[in-house]
């Protein structure tokens, strides 16, 4: 009846990415703190889709649809939602709109090349090689709890600097580990102790 897939093995994709845009609302509202608890958020669930996303039953075509997903709602979370968040926090220069374009650039094309690999059948498995899009969910809220020691011009230097250096990261070709065992719940626990700093402490 309905194009796509509904079931339960997208429900943690779909949550994550309706997270993402609820971020932006924040980011142009003012809400900056709101809309980095949303980009948490977002992280978290895309920590755990695709452990889900195994646990169901899936044919071929689930398997590919949620790869494509995947990539797409990353697009959302972990490139969209920084961007609309950068210039929310004073990034308006002209020089940081070259800056927030090359992160979505960098960030884009990893997926795009990832997402041919991983049809092609090669996808790393132990390692990741670059950094993944996702982690912006956590270096970016940890950047900017730096806005409360820092003047606001040198905070936001520090903060392009760090866009920059995610963008160079993204698309280099270095092996980081990927998560395992008890990498998951450590993510986890420090994300809710973020959630709790940006929604009840700042």
């Amino acid at each position: 009846m309905f194009i796509g897939e509904w079931n339960k093995s997208v429900i943690l994709t779909y949550i994550g990415m309706s997270s993402a845009v609820l971020g932006m609302y924040f980011a142009c509202m003012g809400k900056v703190y709101e809309a980095f608890a949303a980009l948490i958020v977002s992280g978290v669930c895309d920590l755990f889709d695709g452990a889900v996303a195994r646990k169901c039953k899936r044919n071929e075509a689930q398997k590919l649809f949620g790869i494509q997903l995947d990539s797409l709602v990353d697009v959302v979370s972990f490139l969209a939602l920084p961007a609309v968040l950068g210039i929310s926090i004073g990034m308006k220069c002209w020089y940081h709109l070259i800056v927030l374009i090359l992160f979505c650039i960098c960030g884009i094309a990893r997926l795009a090349f990832f997402n041919v690999s991983s049809e092609v059948g090669d996808t790393p498995v132990k390692y990741y090689r670059g950094l993944p899009v996702t982690y912006t969910a956590l270096i970016l809220p940890l950047v900017y709890l730096l806005h409360l020691c820092l003047a606001q011009n040198v905070f936001t230097v520090v903060y392009t600097i760090a866009m920059l250096l995610i963008a160079l990261l993204n698309i280099l070709d270095i092996k980081i580990a990927k998560p395992k065992g008890m990498a998951y719940p450590i993510f986890a626990l420090l994300a809710v102790g973020m959630l709790v700093v940006y929604l009840t402490v700042l």
